[in-house]
């Protein structure tokens, strides 16, 4: 189902994917620097702990080596001119990550071209694309985001549904990069092997699960219902903003849904919110109102995650969206009796 796949190696979990991603990428390389893309989730380990919610400027956090943070550029990521600006005044990159869709599964959109010039800008200077698919892996289509997007990267790094939920993720790509971790070939064209041990590395329950849940989005329209009632519960969420004369927005891509809730107080129809339009500092700002909302929908027997936003699965029925619905408009009301909102 994943277009790049030609090799799988699995891992414990999406960080351990991503940090073997990178490993392989300048193994393949013999070039140090990686590029990541500032907002962009990818794990705890050393080279991502840093420029995702703070750390902008690539400084390391604490307990990350200095030398690990000036190997690691960051880029923008609402401009590819920029990207490629990086990219081509650099000859020392081994290796671009990021989240195909945008941070946190889009919060902060990106589109198909974006990927398909940042895919011709590292394939003409060699540099290994790397999509962390953790998330949008199966979620986005059958084939992930690159399916969707018809974008095809080097290696992609894969968990959460890859193992249906238990522990689990993998590397997956080109033979010629993964064939670093292979005994066989490293012996004949005499090389050293990189090494991945992992006791619990494509572990029996695991996988169960992960072939059991693949199967599954293979052989029925999960992924597509799951899209369909996103896009269904993200325009009942403006009509309930725009009747209850609420400048907040609904957004998101796929299964995923967001809440712009317009902290700098800009003038927009939620019915027509685009959120190309609005700049990533903007989008990303935190609105002291979230947390007030999110325990609002909890009387009223909705739950979501703090970014604020969620997902939907391909189990929410349309009378789940609309007790939600229900629940945010209810939750509006409960807001501005409690003089959060201005009547």
């Amino acid at each position: 189902m994943v277009t790049c796949a030609a090799r799988v190696r699995y891992t414990s979990s999406g960080t351990e994917a991503n940090l073997m991603a990178l490993r392989l990428a300048r193994g393949f390389t013999g070039k140090p620097k990686i590029v990541r893309f500032n907002g962009h989730f990818h794990g705890w380990h050393d080279h991502a702990a840093f420029g995702v919610t703070n750390h902008f400027d690539g400084t390391p956090t604490p307990g990350v080596l200095a030398e690990i943070a000036q190997n690691t550029l960051m880029a923008p990521p609402d401009s590819i001119e920029e990207t490629c600006r990086i990219l081509e005044s650099n000859d020392d990159i081994a290796a671009v990550i990021l989240e195909p869709t945008g941070s946190s599964w889009g919060q902060i959109p990106i589109d198909g071209e974006f990927l398909k010039q940042l895919r011709e800008t590292t394939r003409e200077r060699g540099i290994v694309l790397i999509f962390d698919e953790v998330v949008t892996g199966f979620r986005a289509s059958k084939g992930g985001a690159q399916g969707h997007f018809d974008v095809t990267p080097d290696l992609t790094s894969l968990a959460k549904i890859l193992a249906g939920g238990l522990p689990g993720g993998a590397v997956c790509g080109r033979a010629d990069i993964l064939e670093l971790l292979d005994f066989d070939v490293a012996l004949a064209k005499g090389f050293e092997k990189i090494g991945h041990q992992g006791t619990y590395n494509a572990n029996p329950l695991s996988a169960v699960a992960g072939i059991t849940a693949l199967e599954i989005i293979k052989s029925s329209d999960a992924c597509e219902l799951a899209n369909a009632q996103g896009a269904k519960l993200r325009r009942m969420f403006n009509e309930v903003f725009a009747s209850e004369g609420v400048k907040w927005a609904a957004y998101g891509q796929f299964s995923g849904f967001y809440f712009f809730l317009n902290s700098q107080g800009l003038d927009f129809d939620p019915l027509t919110f685009d959120a190309d339009t609005i700049g990533h500092d903007v989008l990303k700002a935190k609105s002291p109102i979230g947390e007030k909302l999110r325990l609002a929908l909890l009387v009223y027997g909705v739950d979501m995650a703090s970014k604020p936003g969620g997902s939907l699965s391909a189990v929410h029925s349309d009378a789940d969206l609309e007790h939600t619905a229900k629940a945010m408009r209810s939750a509006i009301h409960l807001m501005r009796e409690d003089g959060e909102l201005a009547a």
